[in-house]
């Protein structure tokens, strides 16, 4: 089984995201260890900014018009899609910024739909999918920034309504409740959130690798 996983954060070894995938992934090679892993970490080795662009304009010029960047660009949307498309499963550890998706993020998913064959092609077809997303602060009912959260709809309606895949998503929130000294009250709460965050996580590797 091949599984495409997908990392963004920027913050290395203690990444929140990166950790709950590394939980996933190892009930998942428990179940499965002939598994072999397609990885990209976007936040270490980000894309270039200006591949969408290019990749965008070089499917209107004529093959033999397009200059070398949108060359490079159009064959690294393929190669893109093509991880998507030819995955069997995914783990996909893509956390909150500044209130949305990172850039980082962004660019691989319009990278990804710029090679798509076409623009609704479910290229994670009824696949399992793993979404794990975290959150620094509270975004919940009734907290001060109650629907500020513009990352975990979006990923839900590319990931799950245009890509087709068979979406869990596990999320955790408060993150920065251990490192910020103005959250301190919220640590017993954020301690909880990641515990069963964990469990969550624990559970979908083991129970969508043995399908």
């Amino acid at each position: 089984m091949s599984v495409l996983r997908i990392d963004s954060s920027i913050q290395g070894p203690v990444s929140a995201s990166s950790e709950l995938a590394d939980v996933a992934e190892a009930e998942w090679t428990a179940v499965r260890p002939g598994a072999s892993f397609v990885r990209r970490h976007l936040g270490a080795s980000p894309l270039p900014a200006d591949a969408w662009a290019n990749a965008i304009h070089a499917k209107f010029t004529p093959a033999d018009q397009r200059t070398p960047a949108q060359v490079e660009a159009a064959a690294l949307a393929d190669q893109l899609a093509a991880e998507v498309r030819d995955a069997e499963a995914a783990i996909l550890a893509l956390p909150l910024y500044n209130y949305g998706v990172s850039q980082h993020v962004k660019a691989w998913i319009d990278l990804v739909m710029a090679g798509a064959t076409t623009p609704d092609e479910k290229l994670l077809d009824g696949k399992p999918v793993i979404v794990l997303t975290t959150r620094g602060g509270g975004y919940g009912p009734g907290t001060p920034r109650e629907g500020w959260d513009h990352n975990t709809a979006y990923l839900r309606r590319v990931v799950e309504d245009i890509w087709g895949g068979d979406l869990t998503l596990i999320e955790r929130e408060l993150t920065l409740a251990a490192v910020n000294p103005a959250m301190e009250s919220l640590r017993d709460t954020a301690d909880l959130l990641k515990k069963a965050a964990h469990e969550a996580a624990t559970h979908a590797g083991r129970t969508l690798a043995s399908r």
